[in-house]
């Protein structure tokens, strides 16, 4: 039988406002890597919580969080996991919310078997994987904050900005390096 999941940290700026998006990991250990997904979060001013959960210490505990998320009010689950990397797929099998895979480097192979644990998941059960580390953690906070944009008109517009300030950093750094080329 599945434990009840509970509630850990979650950001909101009220106590009332549910969160949109789960961060979970397979081990603490992920957590300095998966801090670049809550600052994604919070500057797009979006509520979240974050869990350790263990697809093979804790199943039980992943299964509830997963079953439980959608009446909780999450709309989508970012999922880390190192090595074996089963987490973002047994989420995925008991939720119909996305769930967004960040596979983590470290152990025999530096990352390896959790990418491909993480991006080889059989049909009908799809984890969306994208790169291994901080920029995997960065990209998967910006993928769920394109999900809930889809809905959110506000989150859209943030997006939108984003995006824009993204391509005039862009822009301003070739105008600053074509500036130093031609003064040799």
């Amino acid at each position: 039988m599945a434990t009840k999941t509970k509630k850990r940290v979650v950001k909101a700026k009220t106590e009332k406002v549910k969160p949109l998006v789960g961060i979970v990991m397979g081990s603490k250990s992920d957590w300095p890597v998966m801090k670049e997904s809550v600052a994604v979060l919070e500057k797009f001013g979006l509520p979240y919580e974050v869990r350790v959960i263990s697809a093979h210490r804790s199943p039980e505990e992943a299964t509830a969080f997963a079953s439980t998320a959608s009446t909780r009010g999450l709309k989508v689950i970012i999922s880390a996991a190192g090595m074996a990397a089963h987490l973002g797929g047994v989420l995925a099998a008991h939720t119909h919310l996305p769930v967004i895979g960040v596979p983590m480097k470290g152990g025999a192979l530096d990352g390896l078997d959790s990418l491909l644990s993480t991006v080889q998941m059989p049909r009908g059960v799809p984890v969306a994987t994208v790169a291994m580390g901080g920029s995997g953690a960065h990209n998967a906070a910006l993928l769920a904050v394109q999900m809930l944009a889809l809905a959110d008109e506000n989150i859209k517009k943030k997006f939108q900005q984003y995006k824009r300030t993204m391509k005039q950093d862009v822009f301003n750094a070739d105008l600053a390096l074509q500036k130093e080329l031609q003064e040799g």
